[in-house]
């Protein structure tokens, strides 16, 4: 069990337009960082540098352009070089300096993470929202699991500890406090606790079983319900070509229709308040019965065919839309 939920500060509001110096611009390095950085703990300071510190992204906010700032652009410079290789090499393509700008996270909150599966996220968000924030970790509830192929009553009893097991992994000393609990199943207890609720790379299965469960509806209520007035939603999705058929973005292949998205979460009360391109990668141009598992990471279709391996390498993960709602206040 985590510690008692703390008081968090209301989230920051984006100030800076494009026409004005962000206020982290110029500021001085800070010194005496390890001389034993790898070469991928280099390639992240500089992309922070130049990326992170100066205007981290640009959307449509409001009628107008705003350019979001991290609150605290040191501290998630830390956590980001912090990380182990494997999850660094992922940068170029997930740009989390650039995500959780945009979606105005900061050390202090407390912040809901949907499908944390393997903990990419995680072990960035511990380390940058501090021992003054909360991070909650939301899985699939068990029921969803059960529609899955592999859905087998082992692995569902396996899913049944997830909690514990993502508690012990990713805590720890200076880190924020977890807790672990299943989407579409938060305890009434959160309500109006949380500052921003994060759905990356979850939307899809969710929106693919909705008819078998609700689970789509079920989650949304939770994120609607768990956020105080004025909370966010964060999404990063898999994001279908706009001529693709609605039999081949309902979730199953990983692909979504980004106007569908906007309208899921509309009918859920959230209210668009940006969007931005940062994650888009147009070399993705998938068919209509492509799968988003096709790419690295996974490279599930080409084990063993080296060249069709070699030419969805070199493509590069998918193609993804990032928007940002807002809970009305």
């Amino acid at each position: 069990m985590m510690n008692t939920m703390r008081q968090i500060k209301p989230m920051r509001r984006i100030k800076e337009t494009l026409n004005n110096r962000s206020p982290l611009e110029g500021e001085p390095v800070k010194q005496g960082r390890s001389p034993q950085l790898n070469w991928w703990g280099v390639i992240v300071q500089t992309f922070l540098k130049q990326k992170c510190l100066r205007l981290a992204s640009t959307a449509i906010l409001g009628g107008g352009l705003i350019a979001a700032v991290a609150a605290d652009a040191p501290r998630l410079e830390q956590a980001l070089a912090a990380q182990p290789e494997e999850i660094q090499a992922r940068y170029p393509w997930r740009h989390p300096a650039e995500t959780l700008t945009f979606f105005g996270i900061e050390p202090g909150m407390t912040v809901v993470e949907v499908l944390p599966g393997g903990g990419w996220y995680s072990s960035i968000l511990t380390r940058y929202l501090g021992p003054d924030g909360v991070l909650i970790g939301a899985d699939y509830a068990p029921d969803m699991w059960a529609h899955f192929p592999f859905g087998t009553p082992e692995f569902i009893e396996k899913r049944r500890r997830w909690g514990d097991e993502w508690v012990a992994r990713w805590g720890g000393k200076g880190k924020a406090a977890l807790r672990a609990g299943q989407i579409g199943h938060l305890p009434d207890e959160l309500d109006g606790s949380a500052d921003a609720v994060l759905f990356i790379r979850a939307l899809h299965n969710l929106s693919r079983f909705e008819r078998q469960g609700g689970f789509l509806s079920k989650a949304l209520a939770d994120a609607y319900a768990i956020l105080k007035p004025g909370g966010i939603v964060g999404v990063v999705q898999h994001w279908a070509p706009p001529e693709h058929p609605p039999a081949s973005v309902t979730g199953a292949r990983g692909y979504m229709n980004r106007d569908d998205v906007i309208a899921k979460l509309g009918v859920a009360g959230f209210e668009l308040a940006g969007s931005a391109d940062f994650n888009a990668n147009p070399a993705d141009k998938p068919g209509v019965d492509d799968i988003v598992w096709r790419l690295p990471p996974n490279l599930r279709t080409s084990k063993d065919k080296p060249e069709l391996r070699a030419k969805y390498q070199a493509i590069g993960e998918t193609n993804r839309m990032t928007l940002l709602f807002r809970k009305p206040e």
